[in-house]
């Protein structure tokens, strides 16, 4: 009448008594689970801690910018606040931290001038955002870009109308 008892141990009878003795496998269940619930939470954790300012982007169909160095970055929010890389600025101060930023990061001669994006919401009116190009563009940087995302389905979309 020998067994597998339960609690993780084997069941033997000798002399007509049971005995329990210790099990020396590594029961690889649970630990495979607790693996899985690990992985999940970091998947779900990871796109959320990506840091900026939240801005929602108008669509095209241009393709990505290959670059060697990072660009600075402009965001307009849709109530108008302008922001420097996550740091909020008046339009005023802007052209001072800019350059401040460019002396900072002094660049090898020959090495193209740093490029600078601009996001702006789609919520925002278009006045607004040519304001700040047109702030950064009249203090000489000449590398100044608009942000667009870029649309999920891969399809051109239809113009209005048709």
């Amino acid at each position: 009448m020998a067994g597998g008892g339960g609690f993780g141990g084997r069941k033997s009878v000798r002399g007509g008594r049971a005995s329990f003795r210790p099990v020396s496998e590594i029961n690889v269940t649970p630990l495979v689970d607790v693996m899985l619930v690990l992985l999940i939470i970091f998947m779900v954790a990871a796109p959320l801690m990506t840091v900026g300012v939240p801005v929602d982007l108008p669509r095209t169909q241009a393709s990505n910018l290959n670059q060697e160095q990072e660009p600075l970055t402009i965001s307009v929010t849709a109530a108008g606040t302008v922001f420097l890389q996550e740091t909020e600025v008046e339009l005023d101060a802007l052209v001072p931290q800019l350059r401040a930023i460019l002396a900072n990061n002094q660049q090898a001669p020959g090495q193209p001038e740093r490029r600078i994006f601009v996001r702006g919401d789609r919520a925002i009116s278009y006045g607004r955002v040519m304001e700040v190009m047109g702030t950064v563009s009249a203090a000489g940087f000449t590398r100044v870009a608009l942000l667009a995302e870029s649309p999920q389905g891969g399809a051109a979309p239809r113009p209005a109308g048709r």
